[in-house]
């Protein structure tokens, strides 16, 4: 055990004929034992063992012929040499992925007060909760934290497997001249472009990738935030031109992931695929929704997310479903004039302002009526310095009407779903910037950089595979086993610790 690779060792923990029927229906197959000769469970340990191992698709089968792996294609289910062929594994994992969104349930989010936008539940998903329900059974998630879970949200770019040749290409790229004229996006853009007038246009743009026709370009910053400290950073907003960023052209995994407070582990709950250049926070609400179908007995506390997710969807979804909201501050030039805090009554920050200008102080989240108490304590009597000191008035201010007995915590506000002029950009249900605050964030955060290194180190950084079915199957098998490595390496570490073995 000590000399095991995770996935050896795992081939001896787990019995993973259970997926059988599962893995029969994401594929679309009638019989549960698959295509003669090969067992659907076969095909998923084949794929999973290239996933892990980082090797190309003709590599992974070459070792399989291999007398040297012999032992594994026994434990894979394949016998007397009978393997796949690369056509075989392409149509395994396209399957998978054209599969995971048909014919399923949907969920609907609401973007805005006036639209709402309809999401697929993925059914690769299943899988994913498959990995979860056998942690479970070992007992290695705590009911309190279960009962009481953090869910951070997050994206990882995956270049795609074809090389990007056109920065611009969008959807109408791929339609046949015949049927209507194509116009070109990177002219629009005031770049050469092309004048798809060629033969090698009349399907789609010469310049968009055949086999990756999903894939987009995004200019990846990494994050929307400037650093106040930086002697580079603007002092006008509204004159400051964007940071370059990277340019990458590819798609865009989201997941959901479960942060084990007590055993200081983390595990993919749920899972989708999108282009590059989509949004997060309208998919990211789509599987926050989606959490009581696959976990019904999952208590969601808090959800975590960037600044990326502090749009109306993502921040009245989390409220709606009962969640405080550790959501990164989303920038606003509107942010730095100081002048219009005291008129909507908060800061930069989402902290409470009275019209005179001193900061409130929190006083406790209220879980019940879901809102934040905040009260000013009679700071302008308190010697206290206002953030923003305004014209035409003495300070302390004499005019404040919370400053008698009768109000002897001073001015008392209550921020549920939106402040009193109706923003939710800012509300949030843990104070920004607070010890709490940054330890749940920092919690999540850690735990989407563990995922993002796990898939880094099986190469999907760039993905081995051409289309979004086959990115959408792959990924979802690698969070499936980034699952169960935490599983193997829990045992391992469980196994190994001295006091834990009994001769019993």
């Amino acid at each position: 055990w000590e000399q095991l690779s995770l996935f050896d060792l795992l081939l001896r923990l787990v019995d993973f004929s259970g997926l059988r029927p599962l893995l029969a229906h994401l594929l679309g197959w009638t019989s549960a034992r698959g295509k003669v000769p090969f067992d659907p469970v076969s095909m998923f340990l084949l794929i999973s063992w290239r996933l892990v191992n980082g090797w190309s698709r003709a590599q992974a089968l070459r070792n399989l012929r291999d007398p040297r792996y012999a032992d594994y294609a026994a434990a894979f289910g394949f016998r007397e040499g009978d393997v796949p062929t690369e056509g075989g594994v392409r149509h395994f994992l396209t399957q998978l992925g054209q599969q995971s969104d048909e014919e399923t349930e949907s969920v609907s989010v609401t973007v805005d007060a006036t639209r709402t936008e309809t999401f697929a539940v993925q059914r690769l998903n299943q899988l994913i909760v498959a990995s979860v329900a056998l942690l479970r059974k070992a007992g290695l998630i705590t009911p309190s934290a279960w009962q009481a879970a953090l869910i951070g949200l997050d994206g990882q770019i995956h270049d795609a497997a074809s090389r990007r040749r056109c920065s611009f290409v969008r959807e109408e790229c791929y339609i046949s001249l015949e049927e209507q004229p194509r116009s070109c996006p990177a002219k629009e853009k005031k770049k050469r472009g092309c004048d798809c007038d060629t033969v090698a246009c009349s399907q789609a743009c010469r310049h968009a990738p055949i086999r990756d026709p999903e894939a987009r370009s995004v200019v990846y910053e990494g994050s929307n935030q400037r650093h106040a400290g930086s002697p580079n950073a603007p002092t006008d907003l509204s004159h400051a031109k964007s940071s370059q960023g990277e340019l990458r052209y590819g798609y865009r995994s989201l997941t959901t992931q479960f942060s084990e407070p007590v055993r200081r582990f983390s595990l993919v709950l749920l899972d989708d695929f999108l282009s590059a250049n989509a949004r997060e926070e309208n998919p990211g609400a789509a599987l926050l929704l989606q959490l009581p179908h696959f976990y019904p007995d999952l208590g969601l506390d808090t959800a975590v997310g960037d600044a990326g997710f502090g749009y109306y969807a993502f921040l009245h979804t989390t409220y709606q479903l009962g969640a405080k909201r550790v959501v990164d501050l989303r920038a606003d030039p509107s942010d730095k004039d100081q002048a219009k805090w005291t008129e909507r009554g908060y800061n930069d920050k989402g902290r409470p302002v009275c019209p005179f200008g001193y900061a409130f102080t929190a006083n406790g989240f209220d879980s019940q009526r879901q809102r934040h108490k905040w009260f000013c304590a009679q700071a302008c009597l308190n010697g206290k310095s206002p953030l923003v000191k305004l014209k035409n008035v003495d300070y302390p201010p004499e005019e404040c009407p919370y400053q008698g007995q009768d109000h002897p915590h001073g001015k008392i506000v209550n921020v549920g779903e939106t402040f009193l002029d109706g923003s939710i950009r800012l509300a949030r249900d843990v104070p920004f910037g607070t010890p709490t605050w940054k330890r749940l964030y920092r919690r999540a955060r850690n735990a989407a950089e563990d995922r993002n290194a796990d898939l880094e180190a099986w190469g999907l950084k760039r993905l081995p595979v051409y289309g979004k079915p086959r990115g959408r199957a792959f990924v979802a098998l690698a969070d499936v086993w980034i699952n169960l490595t935490v599983l193997a390496r829990l045992v391992r570490e469980a196994t190994f610790t001295p006091g834990t073995l009994h001769d019993d």
